[in-house]
């Protein structure tokens, strides 16, 4: 499982692969510092998230999970962590407690629509 402060990085990763610590800091909206980063690095790299490669007097890290993967598994502990693994009442959480745009709510109709034709 991969946490909150740890898919800060990975996002980083998902977007310009090949990152050097300090450059994986730079991209960062934060006010982390650099043992923060490599601790976060390390953590990663020991749960097989990531992998790095020598590069001169440095590592390169580069994702090995991808963020759609990362996406299914968050989604999916989420649901059955909150609403015991069912998607209804998690949307009608959000119908009950989110005032949904109309583009949202036009998605979500099309997504079911998809659903009803499988």
């Amino acid at each position: 499982m991969i946490s909150e402060a740890e898919s800060a990085v990975m996002k980083v990763l998902w977007a310009e692969s090949g990152l050097g610590a300090e450059t994986v800091l730079e991209r960062l909206a934060n006010d982390w510092q650099l043992p923060t980063v490599k601790t976060l690095l390390n953590r990663l790299l020991s749960k097989g998230a990531i992998r790095a490669e020598k590069d001169a007097r440095r590592f390169l890290y580069f994702p090995l999970v991808s963020k759609g993967s990362y996406v299914a598994t968050e989604t999916q502990s989420f649901l059955a962590r909150v609403f015991d693994g069912e998607l209804s009442p998690l949307l009608a959480h959000f119908s009950q407690h989110k005032s949904l745009k109309r583009n949202e709510r036009e998605a979500l109709k099309r997504l079911l629509e998809e659903f009803n034709d499988e």
